[in-house]
Parts: C-alpha cells; sequence; structure tokens
C-alpha cells in the first residue's frame, strides 16, 4: 500500500493468536471484538444529551433529535476518515503511533497522554454506567452504586493478572444481545402509542440556563460521548483476514451504520415519548420499560446492558498495559511496565490502571453524571492526531488523487479540532479543567523520564573504546546469625565466588558470641569468623559499619546474603526481613557488590527429632 513502512499495532485491541487466517478476524467478527466501547456509549450518550438541554426546561428536549443529526454526520465524517486511516495505515493506526511517526515527539507525547487518560476513563465510565443501569432493575442497589463498581473493578482486575486472551467468540454474543435488545426497545418502542411502563420518581427541573446557542453547544460536547471507540477498528486493521484492509473498512462502516441507527432510534424514541431524566433509573432503562413492561424482558435488557458495559470497561484492561509497555519501550514510562508474566500479562499495568480508577470511582463516588464531563476529550485529540497524520501523510508522498484525500482528512481534522475545543470549553467549569491539568502533567512525565534515560545512556556511553575487564581480588562477607544448614549453603556459594571469605556475626551479649564461636570451631569450614559486638540490640547498623570499614581499607567488597524463601508466598510474611533491609541500604554504596542468596525452604525440608 503505497509503499508503507511497517508500523507497531496500536494497543487498544484484543488479542488473536495463530498462524494464517484461521484466528484472524472477519468483518462480523471484528465487530463483536472491536465495537463494544463503541456501542455501549448509547446507553449515556442520548441521556447526556437530555440532561444537559433539561437546564432549560422540559420543552427544550426537543432539541435532542437535531443535535444528534449533527452527531450523526460527525459519526459520518469519522467513518470516512478512518477508512483512510486503515488504507494509509494497515499495520494499526493508532494516535500514538501515527504521531510518532509522522509528527514529531510532542505530539506523541499528547496521543500517549491523552489515550492513557482516555482508557481510565473508560474504566470508570463503564463500570458506573453499568452500575446505575443496574440500579435501574434492583433499586436496593441504589445507595450501594460505588460497591457495586468497585466489585466490577476487583473482578477485571482478578481476571485480567491471570492473564485471559480476549476472543472474538466470546464477545460476539453479549455484543450481538446487546445490539438486537438496543433495536428492539426502538423498535418496539416507535410502534407504541405510548409507554407499556413508566420506573423511577418523577424529578422537578427547575431553569437554570436560557435556551440557547450556549446550551445547544453543552448538549452536543455531552452527546459526543457516544462516539467514544470507534477508532478501534483503525487500531486494529492486522487482525483481520486477508483482505483485511477491505474487510477492515466494511467493518468500519458496519459499526458507523449500527452506532448512528441506535444512538437516532433511541433519541426519536425520547423525543416521542417526551422521556426526560427519573430519580433511580437511566433514560436507557425508561425507554426499555416502555416498550417491554417490567416483566422478565426489562430484568434481561437491563442484566445484558450492565455485561457489555463491563467488556467494555475490560478493554482498558487488554489496552492500557499494552501501551505503557510501549511507552516503557520508548523510556517514557518505568522500564517494569515493559515486563510480563508467564501468562503473558503486563501485571504492573494492569494494577496502575486498577488503582488509578478505584480512586477516580470513589473521588466521584461512582456518579456517572461527573464522570462524563471528563470524558470524549482525549478521544476527540486522538481523532484529531490521526487526521492532521493523514494530512501530513498524503502530502509527503503525493501519490495520483491526493488533493482530495488532503482535503477530506483536513476537514475531518477541523471538525474534530472544533468539536474538542467545544468540549473543552463547554464542559470545563464542570470537571473538564481536570483533564485539561492531567494531560500536560503526563507529558511532562513522560518527558522528564525519557530524559532520565537518556541521560543514563550517554553517561553509559560516553567514552568511545572500552577497557577489557581486569580481574580485582574481592572479599566476600557473609553475615549469618547461626551455623546451620544456610551457613552450609551460604559458604558454599561465597568460596565458589571468591577466595578470601569472611563471615560476621553480630552478637548483642558476650555470652552469645562465645556460644558462637565454639559452635564455629566444632564445625571448622576454614573461614575466618569474625564476631561483633551489638549492645543497642541492633544488628544491620552494626554491620553495616564493618562493611564501610572494609570499604575504607580499600578492598574490593562483595555481601553474600542468604535469605529464607518458603515454598508457599503466603508465609514470607513470617519470616526475617533483616536480610532485604541490609541488601537495600548496602546497595545505596556503589563500590560494594550485594548478593541475595535465597534458600528455599518448605515441608521437605523439616527433619523431626
Amino acid at each position: 500500500m503505497l509503499g508503507l513502512a511497517p508500523r507497531k499495532l496500536h494497543p487498544k485491541v484484543p488479542r488473536f493468536h495463530g498462524e494464517g487466517g484461521k484466528y484472524r478476524l472477519t468483518a462480523a467478527g471484528g465487530l463483536a471484538a472491536l465495537s463494544l466501547d463503541a456501542l455501549t456509549s448509547v446507553v449515556y450518550g442520548p441521556e447526556a444529551i437530555v440532561l444537559a438541554l433539561v437546564a432549560a426546561g422540559v420543552s427544550a428536549t426537543s432539541a435532542t433529535l437535531p443535535i444528534a443529526l449533527v452527531i450523526a454526520g460527525l459519526l459520518g465524517v469519522l467513518v470516512i476518515s478512518y477508512r483512510q486511516v486503515i488504507a494509509v495505515h494497515p499495520n494499526g493506526g493508532g494516535s500514538y503511533a501515527v504521531a510518532k511517526e509522522d509528527l514529531g515527539r510532542r505530539t506523541s507525547l499528547l496521543a500517549a497522554a491523552s489515550l492513557v487518560v482516555d482508557y481510565i476513563l473508560t474504566v470508570a465510565v463503564s463500570l458506573a454506567a453499568g452500575a446505575a443501569s443496574l440500579a435501574s432493575a434492583f433499586p436496593a442497589l441504589g445507595d450501594h452504586l460505588l460497591a457495586v463498581c468497585l466489585t466490577g473493578l476487583a473482578v477485571l482486575t482478578a481476571v485480567n493478572l491471570r492473564g485471559i486472551a480476549d476472543s472474538a467468540r466470546v464477545l460476539m454474543a453479549p455484543m450481538a444481545l446487546f445490539a438486537a435488545g438496543v433495536l428492539a426497545v426502538v423498535v418496539v418502542g416507535l410502534f407504541r402509542s405510548h409507554p407499556v411502563a413508566v420506573v423511577g420518581t418523577a424529578q422537578t427541573f427547575h431553569i437554570s440556563e436560557a435556551f440557547g446557542v450556549l446550551l445547544l453547544l453543552k448538549a452536543f460536547s455531552a452527546g459526543c460521548t457516544a462516539l467514544t471507540g470507534i477508532e478501534a477498528i483503525a487500531n486494529a486493521v492486522p487482525m483481520f483476514r486477508e483482505p483485511r484492509v477491505r474487510r477492515a473498512q466494511h467493518t468500519e462502516v458496519l459499526l458507523g451504520v449500527l452506532l448512528a441507527t441506535m444512538v437516532l432510534g433511541l433519541v426519536l424514541l425520547i423525543r416521542r415519548h417526551h422521556v426526560v431524566p427519573r430519580e433511580g433509573v437511566t433514560i436507557v432503562a425508561q425507554l426499555a420499560a416502555g416498550a417491554f413492561g417490567t416483566g422478565w424482558v426489562y430484568y434481561a435488557f437491563t442484566l445484558i446492558t450492565t455485561l457489555a458495559l463491563a467488556l467494555a470497561a475490560n478493554t482498558s484492561f487488554g489496552s492500557l498495559p499494552v501501551l505503557m509497555s510501549l511507552l516503557a519501550k520508548d523510556n517514557r514510562l518505568p522500564h517494569l511496565f515493559s515486563l510480563r508474566a508467564e501468562r503473558p500479562v503486563h501485571r504492573f499495568g494492569v494494577v496502575a490502571l486498577a488503582l488509578v480508577a478505584c480512586v477516580l470511582l470513589v473521588a466521584v463516588d461512582a456518579q456517572l453524571h461527573r464522570l462524563l464531563p471528563l470524558f470524549a476529550i482525549g478521544v476527540f485529540v486522538g481523532f484529531t492526531i490521526s487526521q492532521i497524520g493523514l494530512v501530513r501523510y498524503w502530502k509527503t508522498r503525493r501519490p495520483d488523487g491526493w488533493v482530495p484525500r488532503v482535503a477530506v482528512s483536513a476537514f475531518g481534522a477541523a471538525l474534530t479540532a472544533v468539536a474538542g475545543v467545544v468540549l473543552l470549553t463547554t464542559k470545563f467549569v464542570s470537571g473538564a479543567w481536570f483533564v485539561a491539568l492531567v494531560v500536560p502533567l503526563c507529558m511532562l512525565l513522560f518527558s522528564r523520564i525519557e530524559h532520565y534515560y537518556t541521560s543514563v545512556t550517554n553517561a553509559l556511553n560516553r567514552r568511545r573504546t572500552l577497557r577489557p575487564p581486569v580481574p580485582v581480588p574481592t572479599t566476600v562477607i557473609v553475615p549469618l546469625g547461626e551455623v546451620d544448614e544456610i551457613a552450609e549453603r551460604a559458604l558454599t556459594a561465597a568460596c565458589s565466588l571468591a577466595s578470601d571469605v569472611v563471615v560476621v556475626t553480630a552478637q548483642d551479649e558476650q555470652q552469645k558470641a562465645e556460644a558462637m564461636r565454639e559452635k564455629w570451631a566444632r564445625w571448622n569450614p576454614g573461614v575466618r569468623l569474625d564476631v561483633i559486638s551489638s549492645p543497642e540490640h541492633t544488628l544491620v547498623r552494626p554491620l553495616m559499619a564493618y562493611v564501610e570499614r572494609a570499604v575504607g581499607d580499600g578492598k574490593h567488597v562483595a555481601v553474600l546474603i542468604p535469605q529464607v524463601e518458603p515454598q508457599h508466598r503466603r508465609y514470607r510474611v513470617l519470616e526475617n526481613q533483616r536480610g532485604l533491609l541490609l541488601a537495600g541500604l548496602l546497595s545505596t554504596r556503589g563500590q560494594v557488590i550485594v548478593c541475595l542468596l535465597p534458600v528455599r525452604v518448605g515441608p521437605a525440608d523439616l527433619v523431626s527429632e
């Protein structure tokens, strides 16, 4: 494709393994695996529009349909633009990868920071929306939304730490059931002259804003949360079967049509039945009750919606840790985030995401309306960066017909940039200021970490030629407290490292010191024993002083510290942690080599008298 260089796969995709095309995605599989994040946004997108408009009175909610039509038009532009992204970046068109290769370092930092914020908010918003949906059918949970969210977060974290890979087959059923349920609500509801049942408690709305352009812009920005997630297909092109570009483009169009149909259908239903927010239920729950009544179908739809939202939250657990791994490999996050467990799982990234999402949910008390003003801003930053990257791509290569392509990409970039500015300005006081503050701080953090790693690399490579290594006589110091099997293993290891080995023991009483000398003499391992006094009943400080004196005498010193390691992790807290403390203190001295010798002890090692 136009002489493309290979690009890294963007992380917001599920993983599929296998040779050839057996385990790759068809259009239907791609829609199932990659669309839940986008499709479930219809649960809170139309509701956000109504909540914004009702500030001017119930009659103002009639503007919901025109606003939804504008959002659907923006969705159409994005679908057309992302079809181009798929063609130009068949190896994954994520905004971070695009910015890093086409737009420079600072833009890539902005893309990375926006993605990180988006992933965290996706978890919080999806869980909060799922809890609100569940409470709509089970009102007793209404006072326990935070507990429901934290329980869901704990389950998702545990599952992802276990390393369960995503599968299109697993996601197919929830996606199909959710989409079918929403479409059924729309079709059945439109055929009814009035709602079958009304749920929730009526609210009194006090007019706090005048109906005008500013209110319409606020409602538009609130409804743009329904556009989150549509970039996932463009990021996952390598996951599709051949011809993968064509399949991915078809899937993008299918997602756009399905999402637009669901949004417009729900908004038509809201307008027809004059649905307004009610206490204790969501707008979608009201529409479902109006279409089906409050029987088993209503409860089944609620449970399906909750499950779909939970799986939408799970996409971030499969995506953000991978993004953090890429940032770590680019020296923009600590390298520990690039480590993977055997399963494989980026566990540090999973834990970091869970902790930040937990703090965010607690801070807003799991109230969805407090999270929505923060949402979608980072998404539109990514939209804009991807479109600008396309403009740069077309202008640089100038293939046949590049001018209209530049025009489409530039129009898409301008439209998403304007929408992003509208989102930021209209939501600023409501909480968007937090995103405007956090994104630059994340960029600064990435930049400082990158500067640190660059400085370290330069310091380690300041000499063009390296001298050959010269063996240096080294004294190995082994701190011990008893003459036992641990001492035998430690001395065996120490003597294999150097010929000069010294055992050091710190005793707080003279009687104990003499007893230690007698045991040592009876064993007679051929290694010198130095007994140092510890009258203050502290062992670490005297050992540190001993090592300091050895280093001060000009010796090269290595300290070998045996550490008991139980067979089961649950017993580790019962073991003496003094060795780890000593190792941590000694590691701050550049002249001392610190070696930890784990000594595995379990039931099989215990011998009864």
